[in-house]
């Protein structure tokens, strides 16, 4: 786990580095057209997701058949390369290779959620997941703001330092990260023909797992369209920066780590796991709903506060998936979600940057409406409510059909 953490903070403090200036420098390569930068900045980011959804569940199955450990450290190799792709980039085609390129190498978060189920007891496992969210809170509190001030020297700056970064996480694991499969463990063949979609469907064999992916579906899709427009959403309607931009997405990782590192195992502890999802979902509508209507940039950072109790879904959720699922297929089942989310990071940037936002600011609108894409995002977790009301119920009415059974 101390491998994992660090590895996932340096992954995430790099990821953070950019995310401040990526949209700038789209901006710069279109002459600072704000809605034409928005039309490309969603294609590419859903380029990136395109990739990833395709080799998420090939770098699951290749580590349930050869470790952890060779994926993990190529994976993070090949992220380090693509930085340079992008810091080097002359056009915005460059830019695009850059992205399809850290989408294959992006899947390794697949690997490294398998790893640590396999590190990990029922005692420990939504601790563990917390952690994980711990180590992305740090990376946005100091990503963001290093790259906001990177940027302001230089907007290929980032790129270089996120270069840097990511190779020496690779020589760190290189000669620190122990293999976490057992040999007896692994399977003992590949299926090279895996498709995603293919994949998606085993989660049927796992009837809680195949009902939390669809409420994981609908999440992550608001998740990745609030991701993808922040930046030019605030800049647009509040004239944020680089610089502010930065330090308020610091505030992000300040927030996840407060909620993640602190409350998440007392909150499954008292309210169980299934309550906890429920909890975090309930305010994830509010607070998207509170950014779409927020007329003051101040008024954006109270709801980060409040909003970050949300934070609480997703350690519970990857709990209820890993207990669900044996060690040999953790890799398969890991890998299919990723896929999940890799899918609706196809589909977000499209919906909520390309066309929500993009159409919502320009002269063809009937009205200006910028905040649209979270009023999308608000709509979309109260689909996940329902179908995970509805899954925990026939659950409960499952269970008790077999208990009775068992009586008679």
């Amino acid at each position: 786990m101390v491998f994992i953490f660090v590895t996932l903070f340096i992954d995430i403090l790099g990821i953070g580095i950019i995310i401040p200036i990526l949209p700038e420098l789209i901006k710069e390569f279109v002459g600072g057209d704000v809605t034409q930068a928005g039309r490309y900045y969603g294609v590419i980011i859903a380029a990136y997701a395109f990739m990833q959804f395709l080799c998420a569940p090939i770098l699951g199955a290749l580590s349930d058949r050869f470790g952890r450990r060779p994926v993990i450290l190529a994976s993070l190799f090949g992220l380090g390369t693509d930085y340079l792709i992008q810091a080097w980039a002359p056009t915005i085609g460059w830019l695009f290779v850059g992205r399809l390129f850290a989408g294959v190498m992006g899947a390794s978060i697949t690997t490294a959620n398998a790893y640590i189920a396999d590190v990990s007891t029922p005692e420990t496992r939504a601790r563990n997941y917390g952690f994980v969210g711990v180590a992305f809170g740090l990376g946005f509190i100091f990503g963001p703001a290093l790259g906001g001030f990177l940027g302001g020297i230089s907007l290929r700056l980032p790129f270089y330092v996120a270069a840097a970064l990511a190779l020496l996480n690779w020589l760190y694991g290189f000669f620190v990260l122990p293999e976490s499969l057992a040999p007896e463990h692994r399977n003992t063949t590949i299926n090279w023909k895996l498709n995603p979609l293919t994949n998606l469907l085993r989660l049927r064999n796992y009837p809680l797992v195949g009902g939390l992916a669809v409420v994981y579906l609908f999440a992550s899709m608001a998740q990745r369209g609030l991701e993808n427009v922040w930046v030019l959403y605030t800049g647009y309607r509040y004239g944020w920066d680089e610089q502010t931009n930065g330090l308020t997405l610091a505030l992000v990782g300040v927030m996840a780590i407060v909620v993640q590192g602190l409350l998440v195992r007392p909150a499954i502890a008292h309210f169980g796991e299934r309550r906890t999802i429920i909890i975090g979902l309930v305010v994830a509508i509010i607070a998207f709903f509170g950014y779409g209507v927020a007329s003051e940039g101040w008024m954006v950072l109270v709801i980060i506060v409040i909003g970050s109790l949300a934070g609480l879904t997703q350690p519970a959720i990857q709990g209820l998936v890993a207990g669900s699922v044996g060690p040999s297929d953790q890799g398969k089942v890991q890998g299919a979600l990723t896929s999940v989310m890799s899918l609706t990071s196809i589909l977000s940037p499209l919906i909520f940057t390309s066309m929500l936002f993009s159409f919502f600011t320009s002269e063809l609108a009937p009205f200006e409406l910028p905040g649209a894409p979270f009023f999308l995002g608000s709509v979309l977790f109260a689909v996940s409510l329902v179908v995970l009301i509805r899954l925990f119920g026939r659950e409960l009415r499952e269970t008790a059909a077999e208990a009775s059974d068992g009586r008679r």
